[in-house]
């Protein structure tokens, strides 16, 4: 098998981890590149339903597993993660699992800022998981963010914990009205996280070249849809990375050359989670019946998810961006048993 790019088409929630899982059989590494656990996959093997928000759902098919550099991971809940997965049976060792010691750390402040903004935006919120992500992006940006490589390093992770809280505390409080955190009760949360989470971190990008070198076969899997990309989504209703398939380079490390396909995942429909435009959204029984017919809530939140026809002005806006070499359509038996079928293929306005 060659190595492979799957992107959501839509908005994410397209099906992307039963596609992922059904390919990673054929590969021998699966890479996720971008996000963090704002992001869910919902996966059932053998009878036993498996929801990964961070590990990619390659883990299940025995894969080496690595966590690129472009994504943001909190480490709690990935210790959490790695613990419910070993608890079903599942190899989750650092020579199954790789962390990249460039990936970024969300911390609690972040998480902080993001709930806190959300209360004071009101009926303006942009509807985030307040995870954290967009926080932790931002940091990233500003270059005063924390990486994996800084987390295992005891003294210049108390440095920089207590030099960033002086201007997020002042935020927290002087902006928004919401409490401090404090330095101390952060590292002590962090250091043993740190501890346990050494083993797996390192330089994928080596890592990975190496593995081609020899002919292994890599499978990329992206996060949220094509059109929650910062840049090319339907912006500021969008996430806080690149989810497009050009980023599986930047965000693990690899050139270009050596990605050979790219494989969309589209719905039969459309959904979405949040706030933002959603042309061909259905607010009648139809949708009604297309949104519990095809148990559309999000693995990560749990919201309902928003429900409305195939939307084809998107799609084919996702192939272009993505330049699709091949395209998967997921959730058709939701439609079935319906008198007939809509498809949206073009916008009219005013």
């Amino acid at each position: 098998m060659p190595n492979v790019v799957v992107i959501g088409t839509q908005w994410g929630d397209e099906g992307k981890g039963k596609v992922v899982d059904l390919l990673a059989e054929h590969a021998d590494i699966v890479v996720r590149f971008q996000g963090g656990n704002n992001a869910g996959h919902t996966m059932v093997v053998q009878g036993k339903q498996f929801i990964s928000h961070l590990v990619p759902s390659g883990i299940l098919q025995g894969k080496t597993c690595y966590l690129g550099n472009g994504m943001v991971i909190d480490p709690g809940v990935l210790l959490e993660e790695l613990d419910y997965l070993k608890e079903h049976g599942i190899s989750v060792g650092p020579d199954r699992i790789r962390i990249s010691e460039k990936a970024h750390v969300i911390m609690p402040y972040h998480k902080s800022l993001d709930h806190a903004r959300e209360i004071k935006k009101g009926d303006n919120k942009i509807g985030t998981t307040g995870r954290g992500i967009g926080p932790c992006y931002e940091d990233k940006a500003t270059r005063r963010g924390i990486r994996f490589v800084e987390l295992t390093n005891s003294k210049v992770f108390s440095e920089r914990v207590h030099s960033i809280l002086q201007e997020k505390n002042f935020t927290l409080e002087q902006y928004l009205s919401a409490s401090p955190l404090k330095a101390e009760e952060i590292i002590d949360t962090y250091t043993p996280y740190a501890a346990r989470l050494a083993p797996y971190v390192g330089n994928i990008s080596v890592e990975l070249h190496r593995s081609l070198k020899t002919g292994k076969q890599i499978l990329f899997e992206g996060a949220q849809g094509t059109h929650l990309d910062i840049d090319h989504g339907t912006y500021p209703f969008v996430t806080s990375s690149n989810t497009l398939s050009g980023n599986a380079c930047c965000g693990a490390g690899i050139g270009p050359k050596e990605i050979h396909h790219v494989m969309g995942i589209v719905k039969a429909y459309t959904t979405r989670v949040g706030r933002g435009p959603f042309p061909s959204e259905l607010f009648d029984k139809i949708g009604d019946t297309i949104q519990e017919k095809g148990a559309e809530f999000c693995a990560t939140t749990g919201r309902r998810r928003r429900c409305g026809w195939l939307d084809t002005v998107i799609l084919n806006n996702a192939v272009r961006l993505n330049g699709l070499t091949g395209l998967a359509v997921t959730k058709l038996d939701v439609l079935g048993g319906l008198e007939s079928l809509n498809i949206c293929s073009a916008y009219e306005y005013q």
